[in-house]
């Protein structure tokens, strides 16, 4: 979560804050040692130890008092800053959830629809597979109906072809039986009874 800008300026002056208020008790504690070391000897409590320490006071007062707010200021805000982070955190983690419980239902909704689709190839494929045998059938009965006619065809040709072969050798036989039997007689009865039908 992003900080406001507030919130980093305020932060950003308590740091300057804070480190200057450390230097200058750091510089008052580090000149009071030079202080006390530069004397040639010291013995006991001097007077201008109790100007020191009450400067050091003075000084931690006056940082403290000086500090005291923005420092507040800074916690109070990054503390807020937290507290809406985690908030937003919270957030979207419910958001999250909610997400993922929606991805989760799709994906059973998916499951389902796939075995939807899968039991409707399976039906498409099954009434193919009938429709396919039903015309195969009636494909298969056109062939022998087409079969037997052409049979019956042949049959017939083969009739009539067998009628005409005995025809024309029984008339060859005739021939042959009537050139053995007859006479010229019978030959001139045949010519005068043809000549009667033609004059007539």
């Amino acid at each position: 979560m992003k900080v406001p800008c507030i919130c980093r300026n305020q932060e950003t002056g308590f740091r300057k804050r804070w480190f200057l208020a450390v230097f200058m008790a750091v510089s008052v504690v580090f000149s009071a040692g030079i202080a006390m070391g530069s004397g040639a000897e010291v013995k006991g409590w001097v007077p201008t130890d109790t100007y020191r320490v009450m400067n050091f006071a003075v000084l931690a007062i006056v940082l403290f008092f000086l500090l005291r707010k923005p420092a507040s200021q800074a916690l109070d805000a990054r503390i807020k800053g937290i507290k809406d982070h985690l908030s937003e955190l919270a957030g979207r983690k419910k958001d999250a959830e909610k997400e993922l419980a929606e991805y989760n239902a799709k994906l059973l909704l998916l499951d389902q629809e796939t075995e939807k689709i899968v039991a409707e190839y399976v039906k498409q494929g099954n009434e193919a597979k009938t429709r396919i045998l039903r015309e195969a059938e009636s494909a298969a009965g056109k062939l022998e109906e087409q079969a037997q006619r052409n049979i019956e065809q042949e049959f017939k040709r083969a009739k009539i072809w067998l009628q005409e072969d005995i025809i024309e050798k029984a008339l060859i036989k005739a021939q042959e039986i009537v050139k053995q039997k007859i006479t010229d007689e019978d030959q001139n009865r045949l010519v005068d009874e043809y000549l009667k039908k033609v004059v007539a």
